[in-house]
């Protein structure tokens, strides 16, 4: 069974920073690279920053030198780490393999707003 169970979402001023987790089942955390996604109202969803399983990440040109995805392959966990946010940031953001499974989790809101 397919479950991916995002945390960590909230609102935060331009400049903070929040750690966004993600739970997922073995069966997708053992055989693919995981990934971050966004979307924001509107938009359609985007790739954010993956991680292949031995550590390799690729990220969006929007969000280089500010977001770090890491994985714990012993939890089934990938973090998003997300620094000096803006407010163009703001979205709901999922995690997934990559490529993405057809199953998606419930995605956590990032607000991001003075």
């Amino acid at each position: 069974q397919v479950q991916l169970v995002e945390s960590g979402g909230g609102l935060v001023q331009p400049g903070g920073s929040l750690r966004l987790s993600c739970v997922a089942s073995a069966s997708i955390f053992s055989r693919y690279a995981m990934a971050w996604y966004r979307q924001a109202p509107g938009n359609g969803r985007e790739l954010v920053a993956r991680i292949i399983r031995y550590g390799d990440t690729n990220y969006a040109d929007s969000v280089k030198g500010r977001f770090t995805i890491s994985r714990d392959n012993a939890k089934n966990t990938v973090y998003l780490q997300m620094n000096s946010l803006k407010p163009e940031d703001t979205a709901v953001y999922y995690c997934n393999s990559h490529p993405s499974l057809p199953t998606w989790g419930q995605g956590t809101q990032v607000t991001v707003s003075a």
